[in-house]
């Protein structure tokens, strides 16, 4: 038998590396593929969209605030894997009292390399679980060391629309703002607040990230933030390369490199 701590502090045993797992979360159901875990995962939501041969050929069982308990049942795994932002309380606990579910509680890069070795250690991948660990740590060292030399930019990070919401200072969000060289006007504030137009002008960013994800901002909502912040550079940004922290955040590092080539103010 083998004890396993979660990013919540709850305990977990597994006999022997899981061969069932159901993932409850995107950014991790690809994170498993990229450990080789592609045989293993027998159950996903609806939103776990890579790899796209998994999501086409891997029963799904809802969404990740959607999630259906009989479905699981049926999958019988023997690991859930799931995080304490993405999905509900209430469905987190009652899969608990049939099944292992580790669950991850990720704000920043420190805690998602944690996630990624940790689920490493518990499927026996903990190989490549450090591999993609060093490309994370390796890509990222070097985006800090080229931001030193760029005076960061004032920025909101909106994530929804009617009402206007915003990334706050507890988020993953935020902290890869933070590396990608925005400063967050909205880091005092906790989880995703709520603005006005009123007080979007008032904290007068000089950027606005305007997010894919979960709200789909496009091009025609560009104008709208124009009205509220004529000054201000409106950017339509992946909100995968904010947002998603497993193994795609390689990919974020190098989108990161571009935005910030793009989008800073040298100081020198």
């Amino acid at each position: 038998m083998f004890k396993f701590i979660d990013q919540t502090g709850f305990e977990i045993k597994l006999e022997a590396p899981p061969q069932r797992i159901v993932s409850l979360v995107p950014s991790q159901t690809e994170l498993l593929a990229d450990l080789g875990l592609q045989d293993s995962i027998v159950g996903i939501t609806k939103y776990c969209i890579y790899p796209p041969e998994l999501f086409l050929s891997v029963p799904r069982i809802g969404g990740t605030k959607s999630v259906n308990h009989e479905l699981v049942s049926q999958l019988k795994p023997d690991l859930i894997i799931a995080n304490k932002e993405e999905n509900n309380r209430d469905s987190i606990e009652q899969l608990r009292e049939q099944f292992p579910v580790w669950l991850s509680d990720v704000s920043n890069l420190h805690e998602a390399l944690d996630m990624i070795y940790n689920i490493g250690v518990m499927t026996n991948s903990q190989e490549r679980a450090s591999e993609i660990n060093n490309q994370i740590y390796d890509k990222f060292n070097s985006l800090t060391l080229k931001n030193k030399k760029h005076v960061a930019k004032r920025a909101l990070y909106f994530i929804w629309r009617n009402p206007y919401m915003c990334a706050g200072g507890d988020t993953f969000i935020n902290d890869m703002m933070n590396k990608a060289g925005f400063d967050n006007l909205m880091y005092y504030h906790k989880r995703y607040p709520e603005l006005t137009e009123k007080r979007i002008s008032e904290l007068n960013p000089e950027v606005i990230l305007l997010s894919s994800e979960p709200y789909p901002f496009k091009a025609k909502h560009i104008q709208e933030f124009k009205s509220i912040c004529p000054k201000a550079e409106i950017l339509l940004v992946d909100g995968e390369f904010f947002a998603w922290y497993g193994s795609r955040m390689i990919k974020a590092a190098d989108y990161f490199y571009q935005l910030c080539d793009s989008n800073s103010n040298v100081s020198e």
